[in-house]
Formats: structure tokens, sequence, C-alpha cells
């Protein structure tokens, strides 16, 4: 993340939902569920959301069938620009 004025947090996303849906369809529901939480913390539109790569390398780590039931991420908003950066919390 670049620097500038930031509110920085670190969220745990809970990811219980996407048993809900086919298993084919898990990682993918994952996903969108990841954005839609993010956005609804920061108070920003879904399509203000940008993951970087190493989440949906997280996400999809042991396949599709299988995602993770939580996963720690680490996200940043850009107060000028209302964008949310997320990259995974180590």
């Amino acid at each position: 993340m670049s620097a500038g004025e930031i509110d920085e947090r670190v969220v745990t996303v809970p990811l219980r939902d996407v048993s809900r849906v086919s298993v084919q369809d898990r990682a993918k529901r994952a996903m969108k569920i990841i954005r839609e939480d993010l956005a609804r913390q920061f108070g920003v539109d879904v399509e203000e959301i940008r993951l970087d790569p190493s989440v949906n390398e997280a996400v999809w780590a042991r396949g599709g069938q299988k995602p993770p039931r939580r996963i720690r991420l680490r996200a940043g908003r850009f107060i000028d620009e209302g964008i949310v950066e997320v990259e995974p919390a180590e």
C-alpha cells in the first residue's frame, strides 16, 4: 500500500456462509463475501475494494471446493480517494 492518509485496520472475515452454496461455487462465493464484508465495514461500494492477488491465492489454496472458514486481512482506505486496498495479514 502506498503512503498518504490511510485508515488501516486488520479484520477477520468469517466465511462460514460459503457452505450454503454448491461445492463447485464455494471459492467464488468466498471472494464475493470478502468484498461485501469489507465494503460494509469501510462504508464504500463493492467496486471500490481492490484485492491483492495473494488474497485470491489464499482463498483458492485448497481448491475451489474447500476455502478457509475465516481469513485475516489488512485493509487500508485512502481517505482522499475512497479506495480500499486489501492484503493478507501476516
